[in-house]
């Protein structure tokens, strides 16, 4: 039974400081259906939301659960364990108690100070103040009880994810810090500055606006080609789809067999030629690889009706024909191939596809950090259900984009203090520019996609993972079986990723035939795999020299590894190395008779912005 939210009588006349809700109305946020301020106007979350009893926000709670259960529990009333859930309100009640009379007693100590390792209220102000001290307090008292709410929900595993989700984008959003009235340090700063931080920040809110994304980095010391995506090359072929770069040899011999990169086609390649210390493209290209690389076109609007098929066929196929006549008579004819996230995925369908029709374009595959099995997809899988496919498919299956900005905030949700409100504060509230740093202008740089190929792969891939199963799907007009691809791969994951966890990846080695290796890397989906050898940092896994075959089980296979310091790059080298063919002479101009450079790397695809 539905466990009713009453307000116990000892609490009924508990005060609650309504001054905190008038901080809330000049900052500029969307409105927050938990709660009204109907004093002001203004959207308030619950536990800043002017009432006079503090219990009454929980009562308040009540509808907003049952609306955003109503789409995923199809309309059946949210349930709580009672027991478990007068434990929860009472908890609450107690901790709001002593914070409430830490904030009366003379002794300002016995106030609660926020946690030292939150980010949000590190500063001195937040301690300095009492009334700072009480709000950060009262503020992460509110998210704890909200998120202990969502745990407890009665219902299946997935609803219960998309409402932690929900909770987070909410809590994180009420952050007291995230107002100029209750962020202190925002406050002193514009004392100290005599205003100019205030008019900064406006300055600086003007400009995102204009250029319609949030700013992430200082994006003035950037600029694709002269110091992101240098390493020298030329484009030797391009297509309405990409443009592909053959890099100039750093050794006077390279290995016969050469290498291609396929990038994701939701990202520009560069990705994986920042600056030259930590490069992968440029790193192979020292190892002695003739190195090529996908760059994939930013669709406008003659591109929007290309299909998954369109990426396969005519994007990675036709890049490993043209690699295959430029570079691959040393070798028998075949080339090493690398795919990231997405291209990994585009990479894998387009060697089954080679498999179907009896051709061997490949002699391996590296895949990093890419799923063909889509069982656990994550924290993502909060953005896919029925009805948000069938959406997309009717507005955009049929032609149109997916644009990069949309996507981008999609992301950038998944992380919303580190990438939304974290420039909120320091962009806005403190007039300040944020740190140079590459990966983040690189992030910053989103790019569109096809809504045929958006949709189809939403449809297929995390909504009924048809990929894995051989003969489910069709691609460039042949069965799709992945399980007959049998080259030697090496499979790699990061262990913090949250876009493609790293146990789905394992389920690669299950699924592609051939002889496997796995390695998992620390860190996330993108500093994982850019964790470039010189530096040394972090660390990686590999299985025992004993080993001979991969278990079954990601946990098991974990159980055994063996942890290295340092890169992955090290030990895909080495891999990639007994791949590659014997050495010849590297060759002195770029591609050939029939494939001509047609201007230096970068090239223009990777520079038109969404």
């Amino acid at each position: 039974m539905e466990a009713p939210l009453t307000r116990p009588a000892a609490c009924s006349r508990m005060p609650w400081p309504a001054a905190f809700a008038d901080g809330l109305a000049p900052f500029p946020v969307a409105p927050n259906p938990m709660a009204q301020n109907t004093s002001t106007g203004s959207a308030a979350p619950p536990f800043f939301s002017g009432q006079t009893e503090p219990w009454a926000a929980w009562s308040d709670m009540q509808p907003v659960w049952t609306s955003l259960l109503s789409g995923a529990a199809k309309g059946q009333p949210v349930l709580f364990e009672p027991s478990r859930l007068q434990a929860l309100q009472q908890r609450y009640v107690d901790e709001f108690r002593q914070l409430w009379s830490g904030l009366l007693e003379a002794d300002a100590a016995n106030t609660s100070a926020p946690p030292e390792n939150d980010r949000r209220f590190s500063h001195n102000s937040w301690a300095e103040s009492r009334i700072s001290r009480y709000t950060a307090a009262l503020y992460l008292l509110g998210a704890r009880a909200l998120f202990d709410l969502a745990e407890n929900v009665q219902t299946d595993e997935t609803t219960r994810q998309k409402l932690r989700f929900a909770v987070q984008q909410w809590v994180d959003a009420a952050a007291p810090s995230n107002f100029l009235a209750l962020n202190p340090e925002a406050l002193e700063k514009a004392v100290q500055t005599q205003g100019e931080s205030l008019r900064a920040g406006v300055e600086n809110w003007l400009k995102d606006l204009k250029q319609g994304r949030m700013t992430q980095t200082d994006e003035s010391v950037f600029e694709v080609g002269r110091n992101v995506a240098t390493t020298a090359g030329q484009v030797v072929f391009e297509n309405d789809l990409f443009q592909l770069i053959e890099y100039t040899p750093l050794t006077e011999r390279v290995h016969a067999r050469p290498l291609l990169f396929v990038p994701p086609s939701i990202n520009k390649y560069y990705i994986l030629d920042l600056q030259p210390d930590n490069s992968l493209v440029r790193f192979a290209v020292e190892q002695g690889h003739r190195t090529f690389v996908v760059s994939w076109r930013n669709p406008d609007a003659s591109m929007g009706h290309l299909t998954w098929d369109d990426y396969v066929q005519d994007g990675v196929i036709r890049a490993m024909e043209v690699v295959r006549d430029i570079a691959a008579q040393g070798s028998d004819g075949t080339i090493n191939t690398l795919g990231f996230c997405v291209g990994g995925t585009l990479l894998a369908n387009a060697l089954a596809v080679l498999q179907a029709r009896g051709e061997q374009f490949a002699h391996s595959a590296t895949l990093l950090t890419t799923m063909v099995d889509f069982t656990d997809t994550g924290i993502l899988s909060v953005y896919v259900d029925e009805a948000s496919v069938a959406l997309r498919e009717a507005t955009l299956g049929k032609g149109g984009l997916m644009t990069g900005r949309e996507l981008a905030s999609a992301f950038s949700s998944l992380r919303p203090n580190d990438l939304v409100w974290n420039y909120v504060v320091g962009n806005y509230l403190k007039g300040e520019t944020p740190p140079p740093f590459d990966l983040l202008y690189w992030n910053s740089d989103s790019t569109n996609l096809p809504g045929p190929l958006f949709a189809w792969y939403l449809r297929n891939t995390y909504l009924e993972n048809k990929m894995r199963q051989p003969g489910a799907l069709t691609v460039a007009g042949v069965p799709l079986n992945l399980q007959a691809v049998k080259l030697p791969t090496y499979v790699y994951a990061s262990r913090e990723d949250h876009i493609v966890p790293w146990k789905t990846a394992y389920e690669t080695t299950r699924i592609l035939g051939g002889p496997m290796r796995f390695v998992l890397g620390a860190s996330g989906h993108i500093a994982g795999v850019i964790n470039p050898a010189k530096r040394n940092k972090r660390s990686h896994w590999t299985s025992p020299a004993s080993q001979r075959k991969l278990p079954a089980q990601a946990q098991a296979w974990f159980d055994a590894a063996t942890e290295h310091p340092g890169s992955w790059w090290t030990d895909w080298a080495q891999w990639l190395a007994k791949q590659a063919g014997p050495e010849v002479a590297a060759p002195k101009k770029p591609g050939n008779a029939r494939y001509k450079p047609i201007e230096p790397a970068p090239g223009r695809y990777v520079k038109v912005r969404a």
